[in-house]
């Protein structure tokens, strides 16, 4: 039996889309610090909030975006975003004079960030062959896991001859590459079946409150996305002070090394990951992932030599490579099929979330311990995680295979 076809010219072009948007999310979330520092004279709270108001600004409009996808087209949504995503890319030539035009054009970046992330991820996973949606979806985060690991080292590269016109310039270059791929891809027609199940609900939410949460977040998504939440939570130790840390145990030359080292494990595995995921329960891929990870983070806490800080990063690499596309994979696979966009914009919100409340709460135990410290907190919180997991999924998925299994015997 022949497999369905997950590698179409269309899937690579909205995985490249994908792409260079995170790129150019995470080269400014490492390189805009350091020049708020050392470009806008800002101290350091003003440096945290170069993150913490994108962040803002994501989770603002990241409980909409779902539904304008789901209602007003996934491509339409897609492009809209991406101009924006771009308009406020060349408003930084703008704000150079100023921390608080700065930092209200990083507020319009975020917002763009959240509908054209969440448009993206919506056609990816409706263009994946339902028979293969993990490996899809693996392939598809892939993309954007890459993005996160090379954006931090190619910022600090950009940044490194304190030139602000080469790093906006390149910001704006990357981001027009993206707008290209999305105005060529190609989101498919809702099935009749897919609208006459999204008419009904429509209609009666017609009758109450635009603003009813119903309409913004997906019930069915928010377990996984709960768990989501804290992954980043933790995950944020890392894009935000990795820097910092190695610079303080004299290894900062591995710094960029280590997001490569991140980035080739998640490669490397990734399509087993996605085999794994559609051939049996993703508990085979979620435990052993969050295990990876917290042991890379407790390691890390403890290292003294670049070997060991390279060495870290390869493990949890494997372990993080792992767990996001596992659990954004199951936030949409448990919606309903015209639910898909709130299901993201309901993965994106929580992960988003703790992304920025988690580069806050780090940065705090930091400055008040140290480093090593901020890192053995980062690694038992995705125990927390862990938990979760087991008592919102896990748990509940055993019940329902138990009560099937029983059907199955009585019939």
């Amino acid at each position: 039996m022949n497999k369905e076809k997950i590698w179409t010219r269309n899937f690579f072009v909205v995985c490249m889309s994908s792409f260079f948007m995170f790129l150019t999310f995470y080269i400014s979330a490492t390189a805009f610090p350091l020049y708020v520092k050392e470009g806008l004279h800002g101290d350091q709270r003003q440096m945290g909030l170069v993150i913490t108001v994108y962040v803002i600004g994501s989770v603002m409009l990241r409980p909409f975006s779902g539904g304008w996808v789901d209602r007003f087209g996934q491509k339409k949504m897609a492009i809209i975003g991406m101009i924006v995503f771009l308009a406020a890319s060349i408003s930084y030539f703008g704000t150079k004079n100023g921390i608080f035009l700065f930092l209200f054009a990083r507020l319009i970046h975020g917002m763009s960030y959240a509908l054209s992330s969440t448009a993206t991820s919506t056609v990816a996973a409706s263009i994946i062959p339902a028979s293969r949606q993990g490996e899809g979806m693996g392939y598809f985060s892939m993309f954007m896991s890459i993005g996160m690991v090379i954006g931090p080292a190619l910022g600090l590269f950009l940044w490194k001859d304190k030139n602000v016109n080469v790093l906006l310039l390149s910001l704006c270059v990357i981001t027009a590459i993206s707008l290209a791929f999305t105005l060529i891809m190609k989101a498919p027609e809702r099935s009749r079946i897919s609208d006459q199940a999204a008419e009904k609900p429509l209609q009666t939410e017609k009758k109450r409150n635009r603003l009813h949460w119903s309409k913004i977040i997906e019930p069915t998504a928010l377990p996984i996305s709960l768990v989501g939440f804290i992954l980043s939570f933790s995950y944020s130790s890392l894009s935000g002070f990795i820097a910092s840390f190695t610079s303080e145990i004299h290894q900062s030359q591995v710094t960029s090394t280590f997001f490569v080292a991140f980035a080739v494990m998640i490669v490397a595995f990734r399509p087993l990951i996605g085999r794994v995921f559609d051939r049996y329960k993703e508990h085979y891929l979620y435990y052993p992932g969050i295990f990876l990870f917290s042991i890379g983070m407790l390691l890390l806490s403890q290292a003294h030599s670049g070997t060991m800080v390279l060495v870290d990063g390869i493990i949890m690499g494997i372990g993080y490579g792992a767990l996001l596309p596992c659990l954004q994979t199951l936030a949409m696979k448990l919606a309903p099929e015209h639910r898909r966009g709130n299901a993201t914009g309901t993965f994106f919100l929580l992960f988003d979330l703790g992304y920025g409340i988690g580069s806050y709460f780090m940065g705090f135990i930091a400055a008040y311990t140290d480093y090593r410290m901020m890192y053995v907190v980062a690694a038992f919180v995705p125990m927390l995680s862990a938990a979760l997991y087991y008592l919102l999924h896990h748990r509940k998925q055993f019940k329902l295979a138990a009560a099937r299994k029983q059907e199955a015997e009585a019939a």
